[in-house]
């Protein structure tokens, strides 16, 4: 069974035409007929659109074929927990933070209003540039050099 007919397996399941489930999981409706036709495969793209939609599809079924067409099975735990999980089976004993806790009163703050910063722009005048040299060519590949006075 190609990727392709657990697709379409899926649909059946959902009772839903090409165009339906193409909207559903957010896809061209064109896409979805390539990879219906067999003229494309899916990307990996739309094979996790396809999961995320319908939660409940594996994802290695919906991949390789391999396993039930649905998640859930006995033997599977339903959370794998992670580095980052906060320890679950053995959490700390907590006691009173209160009683750790040390309150410490803020500086009183005098409201004095500051100054505005003022800004201040500078035009700096550049002394005036006299011309000293033109050069003219023309199209025979010679110029002309013309020096201004000094």
């Amino acid at each position: 069974m190609d990727i392709k007919d657990r697709i379409k397996l899926i649909m059946e399941r959902e009772n839903m035409a090409s165009g339906a489930f193409a909207e559903s999981i957010g896809i061209q409706q064109s896409t979805l007929s390539h990879i219906l036709n067999g003229r494309n495969n899916p990307s990996l793209d739309v094979i996790m659109k396809v999961h995320q939609r319908y939660t409940y599809i594996n994802l290695e079924w919906l991949l390789y074929g391999t396993g039930n067409l649905t998640e859930k099975s006995s033997s599977a735990p339903d959370y794998l927990p992670s580095l980052f999980d906060e320890n679950l089976l053995n959490p700390p004993k907590r006691t009173d933070d209160s009683v750790y806790r040390k309150e410490i009163a803020l500086k009183s703050s005098d409201n004095i209003p500051k100054e505005p910063v003022k800004q201040e722009i500078r035009y700096i005048e550049k002394p005036s540039r006299k011309i000293t040299e033109i050069r003219i060519f023309f199209d025979d590949n010679t110029y002309e050099t013309f020096k201004g006075e000094k």
